[in-house]
């Protein structure tokens, strides 16, 4: 492993030959800069770890250089050098992102520590940064049908902007993926996504989550709680299933939306709040409106900007590098090596119906990977078509050991065909078998039918 390279800037040359030797001792690498320019010169070639930097230089001094270096290359830690009267610029040198500050005549043991802080910020910042692109990757929008172009197309124009947005579209089609990318290119980007599913909360609980609560302002409430409108501040709200909301934190929302604060349940105190509301649905919001079950002004006041998601039936020219991205993400996820699709496999994907739209796709795909007996996947090998992933038979059932087990069996197995008769739509299947939503939720997570 190649050694740590040390960028030493001072225009005299006695401190950057002292620095130089207790670093190259150490077994960190050195290189010089004897002033603001040439040191901004070698930082652009790049594989430099930490700047030492002096503040008092001829020429370009070195709040001057920080001030470059920190647009050009804000990764990258600075360490400022400081005489004894200039500790309060040192202080200010902090402020404007420096990592630290030392002083003249140098400690040793001081420089080392700063310089191994130096670096630890540096491995942090480049891990973050692969975080970043990681996250970037798993929620980019894949596709190139005209459809999803339009898409993107809305994305860009409307994301730079502090519009509120409405994502429409049936379960499974990525709105949410939409409202991830509405927030990464916006100038929110670097500030919080807090998703927030309506119809998972219980009724009596969707404004606490929202809005926050004070102590004792209901049974459970043994301390207070800040909301998801607060903890983002500076970044973005995503509301989906924005139908299911309680008329009650519709009130609330909408205020929100229009004076920029809320009320913490239990609470007369009005706290600010700085969020961009994007909000989804898979039911008709204007039917709702007049069924008198979504009330028309925030109907008016979400639909500033409206955004369809397709679903992926429309889109049938996106499913072939869908489903070669999910047989892959699928490999990776679980250490199997490469997967490929062969020209049979991926016509059957074609012409299936996919009333779970994108997220029934992934699925299949991870499943085909995974159970695949080749380094190909075979029609057989598709969820619905081969014989691992059929539901199960009557015979199938008794074979389990445990009553909990056939439990779990039957129930994941009565709530995949009602969701299937109810065309995906789950807000109706919850309403046919009469439980309520947000339980049904809960049970699509807990039997992976999502």
């Amino acid at each position: 492993m190649a050694p740590a390279r040390i960028l030493i800037v001072d225009d005299q040359a006695a401190v950057r030959e002292e620095l130089a030797f207790a670093l190259r001792y150490e077994g960190y690498e050195p290189a010089e800069a004897s002033d603001g320019e040439a040191a901004l010169a070698r930082a652009g070639q790049g594989g430099i770890d930490v700047v030492l930097l002096d503040i008092k230089m001829h020429g370009m001094d070195g709040m001057q250089v920080l001030a470059r270096l920190r647009a050009e290359h804000p990764d990258l830690p600075v360490i400022m050098i400081s005489g004894h009267g200039d500790i309060e610029t040192a202080v200010v040198a902090v402020k404007q992102g420096a990592c630290d500050f030392l002083t003249k005549p140098f400690d040793t043991d001081r420089v080392l520590v700063s310089v191994k802080a130096g670096l630890r910020l540096r491995e942090l910042a480049m891990q973050n940064s692969t975080l970043r692109r990681e996250l970037a990757r798993d929620h980019e929008i894949l596709g190139v049908s005209q459809e999803i172009e339009a898409v993107r197309t809305a994305i860009e124009r409307v994301a730079p902007t502090e519009a509120t947005v409405l994502i429409t579209g049936e379960n499974g089609t990525g709105k949410e993926l939409i409202a991830r990318q509405l927030h990464a290119q916006s100038p929110r980007s670097q500030g919080p996504f807090f998703p927030v599913n309506c119809a998972a909360i219980p009724a009596d609980l969707i404004e606490s989550e929202l809005f926050g609560h004070d102590k004792g302002a209901f049974t459970g409430a043994t301390s207070a709680r800040r909301g998801h409108f607060e903890q983002a501040s500076g970044g973005t709200v995503f509301l989906d299933e924005i139908g299911d909301m309680a008329p009650s934190a519709q009130a609330k929302l909408l205020r929100a939306l229009q004076e920029k604060v809320v009320t913490p349940v239990g609470s007369s105190r009005a706290v600010s709040v700085d969020v961009r509301v994007l909000a989804a649905t898979n039911q008709d919001l204007q039917e709702m409106v007049q069924r008198k079950e979504f009330r028309e002004d925030l109907y008016y006041r979400i639909h500033v900007i409206h955004i369809h998601s397709p679903a992926l039936r429309e889109r049938r020219a996106d499913i072939e590098l869908l489903a070669r991205h999910f047989v892959q993400a699928a490999c990776r996820r679980n250490g199997l090596s490469s997967r490929k699709l062969s020209k049979a496999a991926i016509a059957r994907l074609r012409e299936m119906p996919w009333p779970g739209n994108i997220r029934e796709l992934k699925n299949c795909m991870e499943s085909a990977a995974i159970l695949a007996e080749g380094e190909t996947i075979e029609v057989q090998d598709l969820a619905g078509t081969g014989s691992a992933n059929r539901p199960r038979t009557e015979a199938a059932f008794f074979e389990l050991q445990t009553l909990e087990e056939f439990r779990a069996a039957t129930e994941r197995e009565f709530i995949r065909r009602k969701i299937e008769e109810n065309g995906g739509n789950l807000k109706r299947t919850a309403e046919r078998i009469k439980i309520q939503r947000s339980n049904l939720y809960k049970k699509l997570e807990r039997y992976s039918l999502r």
